[in-house]
C-alpha cells in the first residue's frame, strides 16, 4: 500500500466512519463517493490491514464499507479491489471475513448485466475455494454470508459450472468436500447442496447426476452421530418443501430409510417426529403418484399406522406429528385414497382423534388432517375420491359418531364449532372438504346450530378465522345450491340465510343500531 494511504492516527477517519454507518435509511451514491473522496478506499484498506489492534476500528469500518458497497457507486469500485477481497477472505479476523463475503455477494448482485466478466473474476482470484473454507470453517457469522455469496454465484448463468465442475476429483467437487470435512463442516456443506437444490429443476437435476443426495442418505443412515443425523433431517424438512424434490428423491432410498426410523422405538424421538414430517411432505405433492409408486406410499403409511397403533390414545408429540403426516399424505387423492382403503384404514386414526376431545393438540392435528384427506386443499373437482374410498369416509365417520355421546355426525360437528377458536378453524376447513358430499350436507343442514355458526360474521375476530368461515360458508351454499335440497321448502330459511352470509362477504359485522344524543342543544329565546 503506498505511503500516500498510510495514517498514522486514524481517529478522524474512525469518527467519520462511525458516522457514516450510523445514518439511518439506506445509504445513496451521493453520500458514498463524498465519504470515499475524503478517505479513498486505499487508506481505508490500508488501515483495516494495520490498525486492527486499535479498538472498535475493526468493527466500524468494516460496517462503513459495507454501507458504501452497498450503493451502486460502491458496487462499481469493487472490481478495483479483489486482490483486497481476496485477501479479505483469508484473513484471521472474523469481522473482515464477513465483510469480504458479503462484497462478493455485493458485486455478483450488480453485475447481472456484466456476469461474463463479474465470473471471470471470481475464476481468476480464486474466489468460489475460499468462500468454501469461510463456510466450513468460518464461525456462524462467516459461515452465513459466505453461502449467500455461493447462492448469489448459483444465479448467474455460468456459476453452475463453477459449483458443480465437470471434473469429480477436484477439490472444489461438494462431494469431495463433505468427505474431509469434520462433522458441522459436512452439515453446512449439506446445507448448501439443499439450498441450491430449491434454484431450480435444472440445478436440483445437476444434484442428482452428481451423486449429492448420497450424501444425504449416508448421513440419514448414520446411526454413530445423532446431533449430526437430527441436523441432515432438518435439511431434509427444508428440501421435501422444494416443488421437484419428491422426482429426485424418489429415486434414492430415503423413503425406506425414513420409514425404518419412524417405525423404530428406539430412535431418539425427534428423529421420528422429523421422518414423519418429512415423509409427509414429500407425499402430500399432487403429482407425487408419478414418481412414487403405491406399494411405497403403503409402507410409509404402514409405518406411521404402527406408530399410532403402539400409542393408541397418548397425546403427544408424536401423536401430533403422526397425524400431521398423514394429514399431508391424505391431501392428495392418491394418498387420501391409499389411507381409506389400507387394511385397516390408517384414516381410522384421524377420524377417531379429530372427534375425540381428550387431547387438544392431538384433536387440532386431526381435524386439519381430515380435512386435508377430505379434499380442503384440492381443487374442487378433485375432492370426491372413487367409490369405495368414499363409502370408507362415510362408515368412518358414522362409526365414530354412534360411539359418542353425540350419536351423529352433526352432533360432533356443532361440537367442534363450539370450542375455542383455534379448534372451530380447523372445524371450518374440515367442512369444507367434507360438506361436497351429499350425506354430509344433509347433516350440516339437520342442525340450525350448524348453519347460525357458519353464517355469523361476529363468530370469529381474527382475519384468518373470518376468512375461514367464509369459505366454509361459500363451499356449503355452493354445495347446497347443486343438491336436490335447494328445491325442499323445509330447507328455504337455510338457503336464505347462507346467500345473505356468502353475499355479505367475511368481514361484516351484525348491524350496529345508531347511536343517537340523549343531550338536546340548548333552546333559544
Amino acid at each position: 500500500m503506498d505511503e500516500e494511504f498510510s495514517v498514522d492516527d486514524p481517529t478522524q477517519l474512525l469518527d467519520s466512519a462511525s458516522d457514516f454507518a450510523d445514518q439511518p435509511g439506506l445509504p445513496n451514491d451521493a453520500a458514498a463517493k463524498d465519504f470515499l473522496d475524503r478517505f479513498p478506499l486505499p487508506l481505508i484498506i490500508n488501515c483495516l490491514q494495520t490498525k486492527a489492534n486499535v479498538p472498535g476500528l475493526e468493527n466500524t469500518l468494516a460496517a462503513c464499507l459495507g454501507r458504501i458497497f452497498r450503493t451502486k457507486y460502491g458496487a462499481s469500485l469493487i472490481p478495483q479491489y479483489m486482490a483486497f477481497v481476496e485477501v479479505g477472505l483469508k484473513a484471521n479476523s472474523h469481522v473482515v471475513r464477513h465483510l469480504a463475503c458479503r462484497t462478493v455477494a455485493l458485486l455478483l448482485e450488480n453485475s447481472r448485466e456484466e456476469a461474463s466478466y463479474a465470473i471471470q473474476l471470481i475464476i481468476d482470484y480464486d474466489i468460489y475455494s475460499l468462500l468454501l473454507d469461510c463456510l466450513i470453517n468460518g464461525d456462524e457469522t462467516v459461515a452465513t454470508p459466505s453461502m449467500d455469496a455461493i447462492m448469489k454465484l448459483a444465479a448467474l448463468p455460468k456459476g453452475i459450472d463453477i459449483i458443480f465442475p465437470a471434473d469429480n476429483n477436484k477439490a472444489t467437487h461438494l462431494g469431495n468436500l463433505a468427505v474431509r470435512s469434520s462433522s458441522l463442516g459436512r452439515v453446512r456443506v449439506l446445507s448448501l447442496i439443499v439450498k441450491l437444490f430449491s434454484v431450480s429443476r435444472s440445478v436440483a437435476s445437476v444434484i442428482y447426476s452428481s451423486n449429492l443426495l448420497n450424501l444425504l442418505e449416508a448421513g440419514v443412515s448414520n446411526t454413530n452421530d445423532s446431533i449430526a443425523r437430527l441436523s441432515i433431517l432438518e435439511l431434509l424438512y427444508e428440501l421435501a418443501e422444494v416443488q421437484h424434490s419428491t422426482e429426485f428423491l424418489s429415486r434414492t432410498t430415503l423413503l425406506q430409510l425414513l420409514c425404518s426410523i419412524i417405525g423404530n422405538s428406539a430412535t431418539d424421538l425427534y428423529l421420528r417426529l422429523r421422518a414423519m414430517m418429512i415423509s409427509g411432505r414429500l407425499l402430500s405433492k399432487e403429482n407425487a403418484h408419478i414418481f412414487v409408486d403405491d406399494s411405497s406410499v403403503k409402507t410409509v403409511i404402514s409405518a406411521i399406522d404402527g406408530r399410532l397403533g403402539f400409542l393408541e390414545s397418548q397425546d403427544t408429540a408424536e401423536c401430533e406429528s403422526a397425524l400431521e403426516a398423514l394429514g399431508d399424505i391424505g391431501s392428495s387423492i392418491q394418498g387420501a385414497t391409499l389411507l381409506l382403503l389400507s387394511v385397516p384404514p390408517a384414516a381410522r386414526h384421524v377420524i377417531d382423534a379429530a372427534f375425540d376431545r381428550q387431547g387438544r393438540g392431538k384433536q387440532l392435528a386431526a381435524l386439519h388432517a381430515l380435512a386435508n384427506i377430505a379434499g380442503e386443499t384440492r381443487p374442487e373437482n378433485s375432492r370426491i375420491l372413487n367409490s369405495i374410498a368414499e363409502e370408507s369416509l362415510r362408515r368412518l365417520i358414522y362409526e365414530v359418531a354412534s360411539r359418542s355421546t353425540k350419536l351423529t355426525p352433526s352432533g360432533l360437528i356443532l361440537s367442534i364449532l363450539q370450542q375455542a377458536a383455534e379448534v372451530r378453524l380447523a372445524g371450518y376447513r374440515m367442512i369444507t372438504g367434507l360438506v361436497a358430499r351429499p350425506w354430509f350436507l344433509m347433516e350440516i343442514c339437520s342442525k340450525q346450530e350448524i348453519i347460525n355458526i357458519v353464517t355469523d360474521a361476529t363468530t370469529d375476530t381474527t382475519k384468518i378465522g373470518m376468512e375461514t368461515r367464509y369459505n366454509c360458508c361459500k363451499a356449503i351454499n355452493k354445495a347446497f345450491t347443486s343438491s336436490k335440497l335447494i328445491g325442499d321448502p323445509a330447507f328455504a330459511a337455510i338457503a336464505e340465510k347462507l346467500e345473505e352470509a356468502v353475499r355479505n362477504g367475511p368481514y361484516l359485522a351484525k348491524k350496529q343500531h345508531q347511536a343517537i344524543p340523549e343531550v338536546k342543544t340548548a333552546e333559544r329565546f
